[in-house]
């Protein structure tokens, strides 16, 4: 086995090399200037002439409109980012309070509120700087689509690499120094007598995980609720009402459309995914450290730092893979955008297995067994079992990935999403119509993935074997943040292109980079939901351990399991209401102000008109909206398990979190995945798949526009949203579970017994 310098060592050398990788990518895209529509040997003759046709100051209308985008991202994050602050103000006491006072154990609650408050910061920094390198590559992105396919798709690539690499670094770096101290401060713990303060120091290192989803959960439910107002006013009134292509400059809500990619798809995206790689590695952390005995996995520190050798070489793994796509595989035309994608996740995949063995081989024992669990529920186990349950959930996040590549791309003939389209002809009702069908269809086989991948790694490995599992899905993070990071960085590429009016060969480059784009950010979605799965079910393991209820006691028939059952499974249907909703409120808004501002000054619809639109307005509306509306939300999943934990008994809590993960993985699978389906029908026709007639301005166009309107909020807002509740939920239980532990049947049952 590894020994404590080496794993040291590794995570260094690794996390070095990703910060360096990150650095060299931003290098790269800074490369191109925007000022340089063509240059010598970069483009080809009719590529110039294409260049050469657009007419007036490009250049600077592309960083003008640049700097409106940037300035709009910047202003939102700011004010989301105080009242962030303000909440982990708030939560922070509640966490002295209820922890301190019900456990007495400060210096553990000392801990769990560092652990939280460096998770949460950490969370913000991986946020901020997606959002940052996004607005600073999507004019790139649009002047090298003035050039070819290939030379943007490179840029957006490269642009979504330094993403991907700086915030899985930043996260196990952050994660080990967090070990490293609470190490220092358990000294005894890695000695048998020892073994107790090994648990809490895991227990307080899981505030970690807390502070990253806690971050992540208003994130993406008010990034959400922002990109989707400010969309779908831009589509009713822009597109539907008034006849307006896609990001047309005349359109008031335009900028704000273009904001909400990047605080949305972006610093969202990036936040969630954060607090996924957080809590999982929490998860397996909790579990190892409850596996006490002499040759319990709590007695070795490369053991517990298992889940850090799975994330630092799949640095490596994501790194070599990416060389595939930027310089031996390389984009040439429109056709090869998606195939080289889905290579990424097939090659990291193929490369990670082995990898992951010996991961498994050099940080867990490798002589016999040794013992996960303890108790009754204890088992013997050897690393190769533990390969197979990592081994099971990284293929199974592939086989999601190409599951949900095909319910979600128009590239497939005789596919779901070209049936979408073709309902399009009789209108938007068959539309939304098969639209929903393809949602809930595409649910089987995920679950399916995850039921197979639980069943096999409980076997082998039990609680420790499905934590294991959500690694391998996330093993390979850095490719997935990457491919779900290029696809709306090539959104606002394209629409810089149509507000700077360049030629209309550029847009179509950049309108293929973003089909392609959509699908991707689908597959990052299916990742993060498949990984949400097992990381709740894992925390749920960790749960039941914490406040000593036996995994084979949680009877799910007794009343108080049952009724938290069916309190759990109607909380996503409740959360999406309300995150429905809120998108509603705020488009209704976004669509008031932007018939007045047409209705007010008819010249801003004047072709080539000099007047331009408030666009700070509508950008100032989405903020405000966006802000509000994403308190109910957060508030409803962070005072759930607390409520319930306290008032109604630890018993009640398990059958909450059973039953929000049950039916949260469904409705989240389906609406990410039909709200694709819309855009790339829509796309699809945009393309004129259905017919040289029957492209943009026709009816079946304008039912198209319709279906995603309605898909945008299920795709950006509540689906993405769910995967947050499942996980923030399980991991809140598991901080509070020391405290839980002393209301065991609730203060209402001991009241009223």
């Amino acid at each position: 086995m590894i020994s404590e310098g080496g794993v040291t060592a590794l995570v260094v050398i690794c996390v070095a090399i990703g910060f360096g990788f990150a650095l060299l990518n931003f290098l790269a895209t800074r490369a191109v200037k925007v000022d340089a529509l063509s240059g010598p040997g970069e483009a080809s003759a009719s590529d110039n002439l294409l260049v050469h046709a657009v007419q007036g100051n490009v250049a600077e209308k592309i960083r003008k409109i640049a700097g409106k985008i940037t300035n709009g991202a910047n202003a939102f994050l700011f004010r989301e980012y105080i009242y962030i602050g303000i909440f982990l103000i708030a939560f922070t006491f509640v966490l002295l309070l209820v922890l301190g006072l019900s456990t007495k154990d400060w210096p553990r609650t000392g801990l769990t509120i560092f652990a939280f408050i460096l998770g949460a910061s950490t969370s913000v920094a991986s946020g901020y700087a997606g959002m940052w390198i996004a607005t600073y590559a999507n004019q790139r992105t649009c002047i090298r689509a003035a050039h070819s396919v290939g030379a943007a798709f490179n840029t957006a690539f490269k642009a979504g690499l330094v993403m991907g690499f700086f915030l899985v670094s930043a996260a196990i770096i952050m994660l080990y120094i967090l070990m490293c101290i609470c190490k220092a401060y358990y000294t005894d713990a890695m000695t048998v007598a020892g073994a107790e303060h090994t648990t809490a120091m895991f227990e307080a290192i899981a505030g970690y995980g807390l502070g990253g989803s806690s971050v992540a959960l208003f994130g993406r439910v008010g990034g959400g609720i922002y990109t989707k107002a400010a969309d779908v006013g831009a589509d009713l009134v822009g597109k539907l009402e008034n006849g307006m292509p896609e990001d047309d400059p005349r359109n008031p809500a335009v900028v704000a459309d273009n904001v909400g990619d990047n605080v949305g798809d972006i610093a969202g995206m990036g936040a969630d995914l954060f607090g996924s790689f957080a809590e999982s590695a929490c998860a397996t952390m909790v579990v190892a450290s409850n596996s006490i005995g002499p040759n319990g996995l709590s007695m070795y520190w490369a053991s517990l730092c298992f889940p850090l050798a799975i994330s630092c070489t799949g640095l490596l793994v994501s790194l070599v893979t990416s060389f595939v796509a930027t310089h031996l595989w390389q984009v040439r035309d429109v056709h090869g955008i998606e195939p080289s994608l889905k290579r990424q996740i097939g090659l990291s995949t193929v490369i990670m297995t082995p990898i992951a063995f010996l991961c498994c081989y050099y940080f867990l024992p490798n002589e016999g067994t040794f013992l996960i669990g303890s108790g009754d529920a204890a088992k013997d186990v050897k690393y190769w079992y533990v390969f197979f349950c990592v081994a099971c959930g990284l293929w199974s996040g592939m086989a999601i990935g190409y599951i949900t590549e095909y319910y979600t791309s128009h590239g497939w003939e005789n596919g779901p999403v070209r049936e979408v389209a073709e309902a399009c002809k009789t209108g938007a009702a068959t539309n939304i119509i098969f639209g929903l069908a393809l949602g809930f269809k595409s649910v089987i086989i995920p679950v399916f993935c995850l039921a197979i991948t639980i069943y096999v790694s409980y076997s082998l490995a039990g609680m420790f074997g499905i934590a294991v599992a959500a690694l391998g899905i996330l093993s390979t993070l850095p490719t997935s943040l990457t491919i779900d990071a290029y696809g709306p960085i090539c959104d606002n590429a394209g629409g810089i292109a149509e507000m700077a009016g360049m030629d209309k060969g550029v847009r179509e480059r950049t309108d293929a980079l973003d089909a392609a784009g959509n699908t991707t950010a689908a597959i990052g979605k299916g990742f993060a939901i498949g990984s949400a799965a097992l990381v709740s079910l894992a925390l749920f393991g960790a749960y039941v351990t914490i406040v000593k209820l036996d995994v084979q006691g949680v009877n799910l028939l007794k009343p108080f399991e049952f009724a938290g059952l069916l309190v759990g499974a109607m909380l996503p249907y409740w959360f999406s209401a309300m995150t429905m909703k809120s998108v509603g409120l705020a488009a209704n808004g976004m669509v008031i102000e932007v018939r007045r501002q047409l209705r007010e000054h008819p010249e801003i619809m004047a072709q080539g008109s000099e007047v331009e639109p408030d666009y700070e307005r509508c950008i100032a509306i989405s903020t405000d909206h966006s802000l509000r509306e994403m308190m109910p939300p957060g508030a409803l999943v962070m005072l759930t398990p607390i409520i319930v934990g306290f008032f109604f008994g630890t018993h009640a809590l398990a059958g909450v979190l059973a039953g929000s993960l049950v039916s949260g993985v469904q409705i989240a699978i389906s609406s990410a995945n039909m709200g694709g389906a819309w855009d790339n029908a829509k796309k699809f026709i945009e393309g004129k798949g259905l017919g040289e007639n029957l492209g943009k301005h026709s009816a079946p166009h304008a039912a198209a526009v319709v279906g995603d309107t309605v898909g945008d909020p299920l795709k950006d807002t509540s689906g993405p949203s769910l995967n947050i509740l499942i996980k923030l939920m399980a991991i809140i239980s598991v901080v509070f579970g020391p405290a839980l532990t002393k209301f065991d049947r609730g203060l209402l049952e001991q009241w009223f017994s």
